[in-house]
């Protein structure tokens, strides 16, 4: 598979990661919270809080490239989640889906590449405590609402 890794620039100049769009795993736990990922400085966006994830290879899923990206920045084993649902963030000229799953299996994530400051599991009510990411700040409301009522 060729790799998405370049920026694509919109018709307004913003860049966005992925030539083929982008995906990042959201994983809960029912007793630890959700995983999220303090981004290395030198990232877009760096030193705020998101979702282990990037750029999608050509022809992979959102839910392909969510895991491998996971599993790739934070050693999430794709046996140890279960997909919930997919929310989509579409521009017509890129797109960021966002994989939601339930952890079915305990594991400890860990730093698994240079893109991480730390990794930790958050407690649902103290996510917005932390310096999110804009486009997961963004996103947080209507994930975690959904995130809850699937929850119970």
């Amino acid at each position: 598979m060729n790799s998405g890794d370049a920026w694509v620039e919109g018709p307004n100049g913003e860049r966005f990661w992925g030539r083929f769009g982008a995906a990042g795993l959201l994983v809960h736990d029912l007793r630890r919270g959700v995983l999220l990922q303090h981004r290395a400085d030198w990232s877009h966006f760096g030193g705020t809080w998101g979702l282990p994830g990037g750029a999608r290879h050509e022809g992979e899923t959102a839910v392909e490239g969510a895991l491998r990206e996971a599993a790739e920045e934070a050693a999430v084993p794709a046996d140890a989640v279960e997909v919930l649902f997919t929310s989509v963030l579409d521009l017509g000229f890129w797109s960021y889906t966002t994989v939601v799953a339930q952890a079915v299996k305990a594991f400890e994530p860990h730093m698994a590449d240079v893109e991480s400051i730390e990794l930790r599991w958050v407690a649902v009510p103290h996510v917005t405590d932390l310096p999110l990411h804009p486009g997961f700040g963004a996103s947080w409301p209507e994930l975690r609402s959904r995130l809850t009522a699937l929850a119970g």
